[in-house]
């Protein structure tokens, strides 16, 4: 069971993987270039420049330049690894917390923004990760090693996405749409790929060309609502105590020229995935209720859901395919991430049940781990602890990669050049 789930998964990256997505959404006719209804001439501008930021960066540039050839193009991609583009300058930021070559990172796409004019054509191509491997603060009186210190107390302190993305907006020079007011006048594009909820589409690498109906309160709101005001390094408890500056809202003239379009997402990921496990013969039913949900509440309502479904199939396998995060807290000095502390969580609660469960990032990698997540069933916490594992000594250490790595059951794939969100499948025979 464990194997053919891990196959599904592996199957469904290669059926969402980036060089097969863009070119089916984004095509070239003659010199006009459509996404969805939207057609661009690109004989009315002078210049195509990129700019690329996030786990996607690399892949996402490397297909839209292959779509757009034999057109030059030129600009910056920032990823988690180097990109050879011709044309394009290839800078390497940190993840997932910011560092110096995100600093490098923001101030070139900053200056690269600054450059382009009225006739040009500028294009962001967005993914998640991108808030931290291009970063740099707003105020001069913000060390990026304070936003360093900022960006770690809000990826662990059990914030969603969004909470922790309004709060980095409001203190970043390049997001919450200041890009594209850097970019201002140009006609500006912007094609991403979602690791946020799908009502969420700013959130996607903190918005830094969209513009952000998020409030300088709400960022302090979340600051406050995590107990994180006192912890925060002097600089930016400062601001907080002053006013943050507010970013760019919706009516402004910067984003008078610009358009957005979502090229892929978690839900169409789900849908793939439920796909597959429905060719098996399975009883496969798609559940993203649970999305954001904290960890141990999402696996034990999943697994009362997987139950319900056994009960209305009787004698049929039965599936739950599920997607988005979760939150998890980290509470230990371990490895691992959301996706096997979820598994983690579950193989404690179907030891001896025929259940097998697989969780895993559609980027590849899981938290601090080099997993993408893991894979547990029936006879996990039995083989562990003939290994001399204790499953919640792991839980509580957030060491959950470990666990699975001496199991053999932590999910190996490397980085995917992808990002949207993470899949949860459930099966029961």
């Amino acid at each position: 069971m464990k194997a053919m789930l891990e196959q599904l998964f592996r199957t469904t990256l290669d059926d969402i993987a980036i060089d097969k997505v863009l070119p089916q959404r984004v095509l070239l006719r003659g010199s006009t270039l459509q996404i969805e209804s939207e057609c661009l001439e690109l004989d009315d501008f002078d210049r195509i420049v990129v700019a690329a930021l996030g786990k996607a960066a690399g892949s996402m540039t490397a297909s839209l330049a292959g779509v757009l050839a034999p057109r030059q193009i030129g600009g910056i991609v920032v990823g988690p690894v180097e990109c050879q583009v011709p044309g394009i300058v290839s800078i390497v930021g940190e993840h997932p917390y910011p560092g110096a070559g995100s600093a490098r990172a923001a101030a070139a796409l900053l200056e690269l923004a600054s450059g382009v004019g009225e006739n040009d054509l500028f294009i962001c191509l967005l993914s998640g990760g991108g808030s931290s491997l291009a970063e740099m603060p707003l105020d001069d009186s913000v060390s990026m090693s304070d936003l360093n210190t900022l960006h770690q107390m809000l990826v662990t302190c059990g914030a969603d996405i969004v909470a922790m993305n309004v709060v980095r907006k409001h203190l970043s020079a390049i997001k919450g749409g200041r890009l594209a007011q850097a970019a201002a006048p140009a006609r500006q594009l912007t094609l991403y790929v979602s690791d946020v909820p799908p009502d969420e589409p700013e959130t996607v690498a903190s918005g830094p060309t969209m513009p952000d109906s998020s409030t300088a309160e709400d960022a302090a709101a979340v600051i406050t609502r995590y107990g994180l005001m006192e912890k925060l390094p002097a600089s930016i408890r400062t601001l907080f105590g002053q006013a943050l500056a507010e970013t760019p809202k919706p009516d402004e003239t910067s984003f008078a020229r610009s358009t957005w379009h979502c090229l892929l997402d978690n839900a169409a990921a789900v849908k793939i995935l439920r796909d597959h496990a429905k060719a098996q013969g399975w009883v496969a039913v798609s559940d993203c209720t649970v999305d954001d949900w904290p960890l141990a509440k999402a696996a034990d309502t999943l697994l009362e859901r997987l139950e319900l479904l056994l009960r209305a199939h009787p004698g049929q396998p039965v599936c739950l395919v599920s997607g988005g995060e979760l939150s998890c807290p980290v509470t230990g000095d371990g490895s691992g991430g959301r996706n096997q502390a979820f598994v983690l969580h579950v193989a404690q609660q179907i030891a001896g049940a025929n259940i097998a469960v697989l969780s895993a990032g559609s980027d590849g990698i899981d938290g601090n781990s080099p997993a993408a997540g893991a894979l547990a069933d029936g006879a996990t916490i039995e083989r562990a602890t003939g290994l001399g594992l204790d499953a919640a000594t792991c839980q509580q250490h957030s060491d959950s990669f470990h666990f699975f790595q001496a199991l053999g059951d932590a999910i190996m794939t490397g980085v995917t050049g992808n990002n949207v969100r993470d899949l949860r499948i459930l099966l029961r025979t």
